[in-house]
């Protein structure tokens, strides 16, 4: 795919799997297509499988301020999408094969954008881009060298807003550490570690 749009018009007609028979609409992502911020959460809502944007309900407001005041960098500067990019019926997690089937769209997003970090919300998006079965409790808090880029997991907003003042300051040290990653620059080997994870 030459572009972003290019991929995003193909994905908008996607048949891949069952959650194609549900969707409003495909919501394949939003923002900068050179930003150097990735963010990636599990999945659209109600308010995201209705407008086409992800992260625009009230748990999106609390991503957007956080994003605002701990990395210094607009909405419009990043870039949002989802591991899927279709609604679960329910807001339920995606399945493993639902996941696989929207694997493609995710890594035309990962080659056509080159991030230089990328935040992932919740256990879903982090399992899914780290390969593996840890919780985000034991994997955020730090950051992780993935595919050449910095990785730094952290909890979901929706998990923010039920959980209250300790989770929202827990994603704030993790939004620094995100910061702290941009401001050091493209971490070396990047190229031989692209395919790294596939």
């Amino acid at each position: 795919m030459a572009d972003l749009g290019a991929l995003a018009s193909e994905a908008s007609t996607c048949p891949r799997c069952d959650l194609a028979l549900t969707r409003t609409q495909v919501v394949f992502g939003d923002g900068d297509p050179r930003a150097d911020l990735l963010l990636v959460g599990e999945g659209p809502g109600a308010d995201e499988d209705r407008l086409g944007v992800p992260f625009v309900g009230r748990s999106g407001q609390l991503l957007t301020r956080l994003v605002e005041e701990e990395v210094g960098l607009g909405r419009d500067r990043c870039y949002t999408t989802n591991i899927v990019k279709c609604r679960t019926p329910g807001n339920r997690d995606p399945k493993p094969h639902e996941a696989a089937a929207c694997a493609p769209w995710l890594e035309g997003q990962l080659d056509l954008i080159a991030p230089r970090v990328v935040v992932t919300f919740g256990n879903v998006a982090t399992r899914r881009l780290l390969g593996t079965k840890e919780g985000i409790t034991t994997l955020r808090g730090r950051t992780h060298p993935w595919r050449g880029v910095t990785l730094v997991p952290t909890f979901h907003p929706a998990a923010a807003l039920r959980g209250g003042p300790a989770t929202v300051a827990a994603m704030r040290e993790d939004l620094g550490r995100a910061r702290v990653a941009l401001e050091r620059g493209r971490p070396e080997g990047r190229a031989g570690d692209r395919e790294q994870g596939r």
